[in-house]
């Protein structure tokens, strides 16, 4: 069974940085694009960061470039997201998503399997 699991997550005050890591197992998703979605209550899911199979193309949503980079580890199966600068604005549940093609994608309906989310909430 493939499945994504996230970690990373916590509290932490506005200005500060998290890690979080998306492992998948059960799957070398080595060919595979991944993604970085959050989610707050009442709103619809959003996109953040994606990166292409080989790490050769990222693409950020506007209201975190310059502050989170997307990065992956093949030999590891596990995608990163580091977050820097973090504001209140980013407190939300953070999923990973696999997508069974190379390239990076902003869509949700492009990704396939999903993680069950991590919590990051930044206090003010």
């Amino acid at each position: 069974q493939v499945q994504l699991l996230e970690s990373g997550g916590g509290l932490v005050q506005a200005g500060g940085s998290l890690r979080l890591s998306c492992v998948c197992s059960g799957r070398t998703f080595t060919f595979d694009a991944m993604g970085w979605f959050r989610q707050t209550p009442g709103k619809e899911r959003e996109f953040v960061a994606s990166i292409s199979w080989n790490g050769g193309n990222t693409i950020y949503v506007d209201s975190v470039k310059g502050r989170f980079t997307i990065s992956r580890d093949n030999a590891k199966n596990t995608v990163y997201l580091q977050m820097n600068s973090l504001k209140p604005e980013d407190t939300a549940v953070y999923y990973c998503a696999l997508r069974l093609d190379g390239g990076a994608a902003m869509t949700l309906r492009e990704y396939t399997l999903w993680g069950q989310g991590t919590q990051v909430t930044v206090s003010s």
